[in-house]
């Protein structure tokens, strides 16, 4: 185990990861030739490619200079932050890459912090060195004041040229520790990714950390799911699969099951070969923070839709599925993800890679429902909550957010927050005595989940000239006075249209609903009255006035009062009509609420 060195390499979004790796593989002549062209090997999905950010996360093992290097690509964004999290506990250090051009971002900060707390050896790379009008020694600086690296510690490199490549694995082999662990152990192998083969079944991407798993081991054992299975392949990623004939403690490779159910080798699981052993800690059920219902926007593709969720599902244990059926969009599936990132991933790759077009829902959170008679309930959209006199109180999702901004945008960022229900927490300031107009703060506030998944990023980066950036995480469920608006159109309410608000907001939120209704609903032949109730009592309305028939175009004289017989005749019939006629509420209306 002397000669291996594990390491990760953690960075924002279009910092430069996958481009770096790909010099790394080239470096250590484990990139074919045949694939001198293709850009990014590790981004394995079309969508990675033409995004420039990693999805899934990817490892590689390498050799170079004598020494085994296990490289563990991890994806950028927050809403994968747990996987992060399971990747460096799979490493003894990291590479902390910050683009020269845009500099250390909120998720930098946040993700370095649970790379210390692992006790990981980090070893900050300053990236695109390259960029003309890029300024070095003011981003090393930066480096120094708000992470508390020295000058000597920190790297430059190009992944684009691949400048710096070759020093960066020099360091990783100097400082970075070697793996520690008992091969003559119980197996204890973490889980730190999974996905399905079509070939393979479900393959467990693992780190080692004690005993030996051989490809002649005739049952494993998964500790936390309680289940067991057949190794049917073992080995490591070159990249691409290369079988062996056992893994041992220290080593980083996969374990390719025959399974089908990915569900099972959830993140973070220990496998064994002694049943009942002691698992590794730290282990997490991913559990989806947002909810939305996708239906097809033709009925005939349904049974498409099913078959392209399936096929996700069984590449993405996050991700919820469970039939829903609309009055007015018909058949769809309610859909659990891990954040509004991977609900766009997964509309983009239904609609891109399935060819299914689609209808989405607005996203929204969980809710917990104490009902009067003492039983908890969950809720993810308004149709699910019960009757209000039946509700004794209600929690939703709070996250702890870090916003990272020049400190000429903190006014109206903390603005921003306050308008979103925020409660201040802390401000941390780093300084720039050589430039203060470089100085930033990082504040930290609790906001409502359900903040952030309407256009709460758009207007932090419309605010602070895109240079603020945040990151998240899940803190606890809390009381609010959150109540369910219906929706009701001519006298009747219509239970596809209901949402789910906080009791303040409602109004201004029902206004706007309702206007929308009102530019798509087509006019009838009778006056349509469209309002919004909470608990019965009307909080905004709307009115669709009828289309007018000149009734009285046909007469050619006499007085006035045959006239008025005519538009009284007119005034009742159209009063029958409205009492009996039924309003046809068109998709497209659905729609425009969705955006109000």
């Amino acid at each position: 185990m002397n000669n291996i060195r594990n390491f990760s390499i953690i960075a924002h979004i279009d910092h430069g990861k996958s481009t770096l790796s790909d010099r790394f593989l080239e470096l250590t002549g484990r990139k074919d030739p045949s694939k001198k062209n293709v850009e990014r090997l590790t981004d394995r999905l079309d969508l990675e490619q033409e995004k420039g950010i990693t999805i899934k996360l990817q490892a590689a093992q390498m050799q170079y200079k004598g020494y085994e290097l296990n490289l563990i690509d991890t994806p950028g964004h927050i809403d994968f932050s747990y996987e992060v999290s399971r990747s460096l506990k799979a490493c003894e250090g990291a590479v902390l890459l910050v683009d020269a051009s845009q500099g250390i971002q909120a998720q930098t900060l946040s993700t370095t912090q649970k790379a210390k707390d692992l006790g990981l050896k980090i070893i900050p790379v300053l990236n695109k060195i390259d960029l003309p009008s890029v300024d070095v020694e003011r981003q090393i600086r930066e480096l120094v004041t708000m992470m508390g690296f020295s000058r000597d510690e920190i790297l430059t490199a190009s992944g684009k040229t691949g400048q710096g490549a070759g020093e960066i694995l020099d360091r990783v082999i100097e400082t970075v520790p070697a793996p520690e662990g008992d091969a003559e152990t119980a197996l204890q192998a973490l889980i730190f990714d999974s996905f399905y083969h079509e070939h393979k079944g479900v393959v467990a991407s693992v780190r080692i950390m004690n005993g030996t798993v051989s490809k002649n081991d005739t049952i494993l054992y998964l500790l936390r799911h309680n289940a067991s299975f057949r190794p049917k392949e073992i080995g490591i990623f070159t990249p691409d699969f290369q079988p062996t004939d056992q893994l041992t403690a220290g080593q980083v490779g996969y374990i390719a099951t025959g399974l089908k159910d990915i569900r099972l080798f959830t993140v973070g699981d220990t496998i064994s070969n002694k049943e009942g052993a002691d698992p590794l800690s730290g282990y997490q059920q991913p559990k989806p923070n947002v909810f939305a219902t996708i239906f097809p926007t033709d009925a005939d593709q349904y049974t498409d839709l099913s078959d392209a969720l399936t096929k996700l599902s069984m590449n993405d244990a996050a991700l919820h599925i469970t039939p829903q059926r609309s009055s007015i969009l018909g058949a769809g599936f309610r859909c659990g993800f891990l954040g509004t990132l991977h609900m766009e991933i997964i509309q983009e790759r239904l609609e891109r890679e399935y060819e299914v077009s689609l209808v989405i829902t607005a996203p929204s959170v969980e809710y917990r429902i104490t009902t009067t008679d003492g039983s908890d309930v969950t809720a993810q959209n308004a149709a699910e909550v019960p009757d209000p006199s039946f509700i004794r109180a209600i929690k939703e999702p709070w996250v702890k957010v870090d916003i990272l901004t020049p400190q000429r945008f903190m006014g109206p960022v903390m603005e921003l927050c306050q308008q979103n229900r925020g409660l201040y927490i802390d401000t941390r300031y780093f300084g720039n005595d050589i430039n203060p107009q470089f100085s930033h703060q990082l504040i930290t506030y609790e906001l409502p989940l359900m903040s952030l998944l309407t256009k709460f990023f758009d207007q932090l980066k419309s605010l602070s000239s895109g240079y603020a950036s945040l990151d998240y995480e899940i803190i606890e469920f809390r009381p609010a006075d959150i109540v369910k608006v219906s929706i009701i159109v001519n006298k009747e309410e219509v239970p596809s249209l209901a949402f789910l608000e906080t009791r303040e907001n409602a109004p201004a939120r029902s206004r706007k609903v309702l206007a929308a209704l009102k530019e798509t609903i087509p006019r009838h032949q009778f006056s349509i009255a469209l309002q919004a109730a909470v608990g019965g009592k009307i909080v905004a309305r709307e009115d669709i006035s009828a289309m007018r028939k000149d009734v009285t175009a046909p007469l050619y004289g006499g007085d006035i009062t045959r006239k008025k017989k005519l538009i009284e005749k007119q005034k009742k019939g159209k009063k029958r009509l409205k009492d009996i006629g039924g309003v046809n509420i068109p998709q497209k209306a659905f729609l425009a609420t969705l955006e109000a």
